[in-house]
């Protein structure tokens, strides 16, 4: 399950005590890390494709357990049904643009079921939910004829296990995943919109000025496609610093940050950016991008660059890589940005909002 929606239903159960929930799931989903409470009961739908499941079996559980709202955490919904509904919208990229020919085919599969579904159901939420103003701009100006207090900011939050980390810790996982000592950290994967070519473009650059000191770690990612996008750009003579680890449970990635020397998200386009706050939260200096919502996210506490330039990122890399004494002062500043984005916060605003929409139902 999705880890936001996760967090979101562990601190409903913490706040609401009285209200009956029922969390849908497919019947091939690990529901483990939900544990039921009286009140919030796990329901198996049957197995099917998601679009399948969610157009067909979800709606027929909504009107067979008599809903007061129906609440969909990933992007989209039902298409029919008269339950009320509200949704929660990371983003809106799919709708603004869509290329067929960049990303896996299960990532453009899905975004052409996200931009057939969202136009329906948007109008018929009683409330949008999403996770930072920039996104709220974005689903505000595409939807113009939506009310704009329908649209409702509520920021993800960092999970209490993202934390600094001690020595002993650290140097057990560096051992575990057959790391360097030292390493800057980049968890990329196969959508265009995360900037691996861009990174690879900067890292090429240090190479060739001899500043690439330090090798590069980046779990669950395929030595194919790596070596494919080496070639690409000319630089498969520098695949001996680029370390594949494989995936790494997300209970293990706080060693795997307080570890590194910095940590990269030059993204294209995020919604919120939640790897940002989890890397500053275990005391990890991180350069990130300065468009869309990463500057709202990261506020001070790192170096942002214009993803679009990976001379940029370059620089940044090589200031981070020299200058001791700013990598202080960003981990610093850093570890004071997550507390500033609660789970707990955004339950009990959420909850306002199931409350507001059972009164306006009809």
């Amino acid at each position: 399950m999705d880890m936001v929606a996760v967090e979101l239903i562990r601190h409903l159960q913490e706040a609401d005590k009285s209200n009956e929930y029922f969390i849908f799931v497919n019947q091939v989903e690990d529901d483990s890390c939900i544990q039921e409470t009286p009140n919030f009961k796990v329901i198996k739908l049957p197995e099917s494709p998601y679009p399948i499941w969610e157009q067909w079996h979800l709606p027929r559980a909504a009107r067979r357990f008599k809903l007061d709202v129906l609440h969909c955490t990933s992007n989209t919904a039902p298409i029919w049904g008269k339950t009320p509904l509200v949704l929660t919208l990371h983003d809106i990229i799919y709708l603004e643009k869509i290329s067929l020919r960049s990303g896996t085919w299960y990532q453009r599969l899905g975004n052409l079921y996200r931009r057939w579904n969202v136009p329906f159901i948007v109008p018929r939420c009683t409330f949008v939910l999403t996770v930072s103003e920039f996104e709220q701009q974005r689903i505000q100006a595409h939807f113009s004829n939506i009310p704009k207090e329908r649209i409702q900011v509520v920021h993800n939050g960092v999970s209490p296990h993202f934390k600094p980390v001690p020595e002993d810790i650290q140097a057990k996982k560096i051992v575990a995943y057959g790391l360097p000592n030292q390493f800057i950290l980049f968890l990329g994967n196969t959508d265009p919109k995360k900037n691996l070519i861009g990174v690879l473009h900067a890292l090429w650059m240090l190479e060739q000025n001899k500043q690439f000191t330090l090798p590069l770690v980046m779990p669950d990612f395929g030595e194919r496609e790596l070596s494919s996008l080496l070639e690409g750009i000319g630089a498969s003579s520098m695949r001996n610093k680029i370390h594949l680890t494989g995936y790494i449970p997300n209970q293990d990635l706080p060693a795997i940050y307080a570890r590194a020397h910095f940590f990269l998200y030059p993204s294209l386009r995020e919604s919120f950016g939640l790897p940002i706050l989890e890397a500053m939260a275990c005391g990890c200096p991180v350069i990130t991008s300065n468009t869309s919502s990463m500057p709202e996210i990261a506020g001070d506490a790192a170096l942002l660059i214009d993803p679009f330039e990976p001379k940029e990122l370059a620089g940044a890399m090589g200031t981070l890589l020299e200058n001791d004494a700013l990598r202080s002062e960003l981990s610093a500043k850093g570890i004071q940005r997550p507390p500033l984005f609660s789970y707990a916060k955004g339950a009990e605003k959420v909850l306002k909002m199931y409350q507001q929409t059972v009164k306006k139902a009809p």
